[in-house]
């Protein structure tokens, strides 16, 4: 593993520290030193390790869809994140991108962020039951 990539790794982990103690200023504030450090690619880098870890080690190898119910009617933080993960089970760093640029764009990618942290919590939280 490469530097850059036990960085992405090692803020990655942070994150997940900060979310899972309830900590959304610490998360944002991890995401926030990512970026002064990096770039919104260094971000980028943490929010795909995430979807990742979200999807797990087991997970089928792309065509996955996005089955939702009521995603078009969700918060845009949430449909972000729904979309986000689709594009990391398809393998589809194209369309990643894109939804991390229009975020940013948006202002909204802290609270996509914070969202996506979250949903990470939850699904490995869910898998320990």
């Amino acid at each position: 593993m490469n530097d850059e990539a036990q960085q992405t790794l090692d803020d990655a982990t942070a994150v997940l520290r900060s979310a899972f103690a309830g900590d959304g200023a610490g998360v944002v504030g991890t995401f926030d030193a990512v970026v002064d450090r990096s770039g919104l690619a260094g971000a980028y880098g943490v929010a795909w390790c995430l979807a990742a870890t979200m999807l797990g080690d087991d997970a089928p190898a792309g065509g996955a869809a996005l089955d939702f119910p009521g995603i078009d009617q969700a918060d845009y933080d949430t449909r972000w994140v729904a979309r986000f993960v689709s594009a990391c089970a398809n393998d589809d760093a194209d369309t990643g991108e894109a939804l991390f640029g229009a975020a940013a764009a948006d202002g909204l990618l802290p609270d996509c962020l914070l969202t996506l942290a979250g949903s990470t919590i939850a699904t490995l939280r869910s898998r320990s039951d």
